[in-house]
């Protein structure tokens, strides 16, 4: 998969679109991310998948874990781990702000998408609270129903 460029001219690498139908997204966080070198090379291949992917409040920082970010083709035997923890890079009163948040029973920082921005390597946290399988419904059934709204508006507005 190749990056594409987003409205706002970053380079979206990967995202996770599972996340916002799985859990209800609280707060969102931009973090900068600790790479190696082949990382780096392999991210702007476009190769990421946040597939199970999840962020940790440690008592050194918070980490993004279960990313895959593939070993990069032309890498030597010094290629880096593929599903390695990586340490995001905030700001003191954001770590703060996840790590209680975190702690708290049925919240979870989820990994929304990875870009690149200004050159720089990025990845969108959220703080979700995971959705029941009804809620899950219940979201869709709503999407549906605007999108129809929506659809049958166009349509009397066109004079059909």
């Amino acid at each position: 998969m190749a990056t594409h460029a987003d409205a706002d001219g970053l380079k979206i690498v990967a995202t996770n679109r599972k996340a916002r139908h799985e859990y209800d997204l609280l707060e969102t966080f931009e973090a900068g991310l600790v790479l190696l070198g082949t990382e780096v090379k392999s991210l702007r291949a476009g190769h990421c998948n946040l597939a199970g992917a999840f962020a940790v409040a440690e008592p050194d920082g918070i980490y993004l874990k279960g990313a895959e970010i593939a070993e990069y083709t032309h890498g030597n035997r010094l290629n880096h781990d593929p599903k390695r923890r990586r340490k995001l890079l905030l700001n003191r009163r954001e770590i703060k702000k996840i790590a209680v948040k975190s702690r708290e029973r049925g919240f979870t920082l989820v990994p929304l998408r990875v870009y690149f921005k200004g050159g720089r390597a990025k990845v969108e946290i959220a703080i979700g609270k995971g959705r029941k399988l009804h809620d899950r419904r219940q979201a869709t059934a709503k999407k549906e129903a605007a999108r129809e709204i929506a659809r049958a508006e166009g349509r009397r507005q066109r004079g059909h």
